[in-house]
């Protein structure tokens, strides 16, 4: 009995009494596949050499970009939440976050002198 009243007030149980969502296994896994495959297409792209610079930049930053977003809806559960201010608040966190790594980035990868 008292087993039973610690599994379903712990935070593991179905009905945690935190509120927040927690996805199921079929959502972590397809989160898990998207972000291996936004992961091995820029390698594979870079590695093979198959795009101009520019190219290269573009598809790095546009799997860079999906992949947050999947981390978002898929690990974060941006949409789950039942209060939308916790949403916005994180979302816009994660869009700073974002925008500092990627001009971060482009910063660093102008200003390497040994690439050039």
């Amino acid at each position: 009995m008292a087993q039973h009243q610690t599994v379903s007030n712990g935070h593991g149980g179905h009905n945690g009494g935190h509120g927040g969502g927690h996805g199921s296994l079929k959502s972590y896994v397809i989160g898990f596949a998207l972000s291996i495959v936004l992961t091995i297409i820029p390698l594979v792209v870079v590695m093979n050499g198959m795009l101009g610079r520019v190219g290269m930049t573009v598809v790095v930053l546009a799997a860079a970009t999906l992949q947050f977003i999947v981390q978002l809806v898929f690990f974060m559960h941006i949409r789950e939440e039942e209060k939308p201010r916790y949403n916005l608040m994180a979302l816009l966190l994660g869009i700073l976050l974002l925008l500092t790594i990627v001009i971060g980035s482009i910063w660093i990868m102008s200003m390497n002198v040994v690439a050039h």
